[in-house]
């Protein structure tokens, strides 16, 4: 019979990711990341595997490195990927044949973002430069790295986005366009200048090169992504976009002559929260297109999960015949791939409640895909253009499910006094029985402009595999139900969402008897964070509270973040010195006197979008009016260590948050 699922499953579990078909449509080649606990840390290897699911997949790299992002060269021959075998992310090139991975890259700050000429020639990538320009490390000299070492650490500041979580201090770097030959040579610097490229993307006929970067005057203070098209030389780029908005991802059409991409335009209606959507736009200038302007859903995956480890963003994918493009959508939970016809008519693809994550298209139209559901973990498929024949490919985590218990879960959905419909989910106890009593854990999603969904999540199993109901979903302000219901919480945090988020937990109730309405917990993290730190100042109806990477104070987090300046007047309805008092109203720090839940704290301290100076105040409230209160501070770790952080803190965290609602919600029942 198999066991519950354990906080050192977190280990066991395999992620996998990236898959990229073969042009001939015949093999896949994919990430599969594993955790070395003892090792803390992460061991990425690309495996392959036959598109028709034949045969058995097999390890196509070795080594205790993280090597990633696959990319086949156009005769399928070749593999290029990146690699950290020495330290840094570099482009090596392996042949399917076998024999020793060709390393192409050895600069100072490693590359990223990949992709073969058409010809098979060059790779481009990006990497960061200061300006001294690019520092390949071989050729550096002792002499080179001993004035380097000799060199003041003083930090001078003088742009507004200088830190950025993840990052740390962006300093004078800048991220720039390269091409380097496939079999190893000179490296040929395309781009320059005070901003970042990046994304590159090559046109059919290898002439053009497609990538995304923000060169308007005030891009210090603005979010602006253009898209612009260089030529494979170098030179002069040129600008397809109207810097009247954030765009991204641009893929070039079978003949070369449209670009698809997604993102959004600014919209004065609802600033930043204006969803994305999929664009197409002519290469020799043209007004884009909105090709999915009649659907009111946001493109792309925006479903939270911890673990997307080796997920990467999704790019559109042009079907061969350049009469439609293939993208994600976010549809209330679920993420459909789709193919979308360029006068807007949308096929579902790859359906079903779960979450496509990643996907890549063959010149003959197979397609290979990443997805998950609540009981699964990512595992890879593939199937026709039109989603027939669907078939798994990788069995990465198929002896795990065999041995650990996960929980089906339920969606149900819940209609508010206003009228509003959310998107809810229960995932109970594998050994459930009505007849007892069961606490539960009611968890918040981060953003808020992101959901809950139809994707596994280690975090919830292993609540539910320890004798909690799990309660999670999608309140306004959440992606995937439409523009109406992302821009809802504009204005309006801790009011609208907070009532939604009481309503769910009512119908929960309600629908699930065994659940002890006097042991109640609540957790977040980020946006769920400061939703959990506001829910305990308004109600004691939660015996047990966990806050992370949280905020509490939204006025002053705005001068601290590394990016909450660019959307906090758009989300809180006003200017935070001009009017203050709107940010204050809307702080839960200003009803701490109100806080009788015992709230655990964690908090990473590295974190620069929410930094922890937010938890270092709500702490000393707390404690200076003698609250139940503890503070743990995770040293070296960033705003993402739930999802990426090292393997250690990760257990930790976990068994911390465990221990908090054992405590509270299970020591009366025992």
């Amino acid at each position: 019979m198999p066991r519950p699922i354990e906080i050192e499953d977190l280990a066991r579990i395999k992620y996998a990711g990236e898959p990229r078909i073969s042009p001939d449509g015949t093999r896949v080649a994919y990430v599969v990341t594993e955790v070395d606990l003892p090792g803390k840390r992460y061991q990425s290897a690309i495996w392959l595997a036959n598109a028709d699911g034949t045969g058995q997949p097999r390890r196509f790299t070795a080594g205790e490195s993280k090597d990633t992002a696959p990319r086949w060269s156009p005769d399928g021959e070749r593999l290029a990927f990146l690699s950290d075998r020495d330290g840094k992310n570099q482009l090596y090139v392996l042949a399917l044949a076998g024999g020793e991975a060709v390393q192409l890259t050895d600069l100072k700050h490693g590359v990223a973002d990949p992709a073969w000429s058409p010809d098979g020639g060059r790779l481009l990538c990006s990497s960061k430069i200061g300006p001294e320009g690019p520092v390949r490390l071989s050729e550096q000299s002792e002499e080179d790295r001993k004035r380097e070492a000799e060199r003041s650490d003083v930090k001078v500041i003088r742009a507004l986005k200088y830190k950025l979580d993840g990052e740390g201090f962006l300093g004078d770097l800048r991220r720039h366009l390269f091409a380097v030959p496939a079999e190893g040579g000179a490296l040929h610097q395309l781009t320059e200048g005070d901003w970042d490229d990046s994304q590159p993307a090559w046109a059919p006929s290898g002439g053009l090169i497609a990538f995304a970067s923000n060169r308007t005057d005030d891009r210090e203070r603005n979010t602006v992504m253009d898209i612009w098209v260089l030529p494979a030389e170098g030179g002069e780029p040129r600008r397809v976009t109207q810097s009247d908005g954030a765009y991204g991802q641009p893929a070039f059409s079978p003949s070369g002559g449209t670009l698809a991409f997604t993102g959004h335009e600014f919209s004065t209606e609802y600033g930043p929260n204006t969803i994305d959507r999929l664009w197409v736009a002519p290469i020799e200038g043209g007004q884009p297109q909105a090709v999915t302007g009649a659907l009111d859903r946001e493109v792309g995956n925006t479903v939270a999960s911890d673990v997307h480890y080796s997920a990467a963003p999704q790019r559109p994918v042009w079907a061969s015949d350049g009469r439609s493009v293939y993208t994600l959508v976010s549809e209330r939970g679920d993420v459909p791939l789709v193919r979308v016809s360029l006068d807007g008519e949308i096929t579902t693809v790859v359906g079903g409640e779960r979450e496509v994550v990643n996907f890549s298209v063959a010149g003959n139209g197979t397609i290979a895909f990443l997805a998950s559901d609540l009981a699964h973990p990512l595992e890879v498929f593939t199937c026709d253009a039109d989603g027939g024949d669907e078939r798994q490919l990788s069995v990465a985590n198929a002896a795990w499910l065999d041995e650990a218990a996960a929980s089906a879960g339920e969606r149900f959905t819940v209609t508010t006094a206003d009228g509003a419909e959310l998107d809810a989910w229960l995932l109970r106890p594998p050994d459930f029985d009505a007849s007892k009593r069961y606490p539960m854990v009611l968890e918040i999603h981060g953003g808020p402009h992101g959901m809950y969904g139809s994707g596994f999540f280690h975090e919830m199993q292993l609540l539910a595999a320890r004798g909690y109901v799990v309660l999670f979903s999608n309140p306004r302000g959440s992606t995937g139900a439409g523009q109406e219901f992302v821009a809802a919480a504009m204005g309006d945090w801790g009011g609208v969402d907070y009532r939604d988020l009481m309503a769910v937990v009512d119908a929960a109730l309600e629908r699930e008897p065994a659940i002890d309405p006097a042991r109640l917990g609540v957790t977040g993290g980020s946006y769920g964070g400061y939703m959990t730190n506001w829910i305990v100042t308004q109600t004691e109806r939660f015996k047990a509270a966990v806050t992370m990477r949280s905020t509490v104070n939204r006025h002053n987090l705005v001068g601290t973040s590394d990016l909450v300046w660019s959307y906090a007047e758009s989300e809180f309805g006003g200017n935070v010195y001009e009017q203050p008092e709107l940010y204050h109203a809307r702080s839960p720090l200003s009803y701490i006197r109100n806080v009788n839940t015992p709230l655990l704290i964690m908090h990473s301290e590295n974190d620069y979008r929410c930094p922890i100076e937010q938890a270092e105040q709500l702490f000393t409230a707390l404690r200076l009016q003698g609250k139940e209160a503890e503070f743990v501070r995770f040293p070296n770790e960033s705003h993402g260590l739930s999802r990426g952080g090292r393997p250690d803190h990760r257990v930790e965290r976990l068994e911390r948050m465990l221990g908090w609602f054992d405590r509270y919600l299970k020591a009366d029942s025992e």
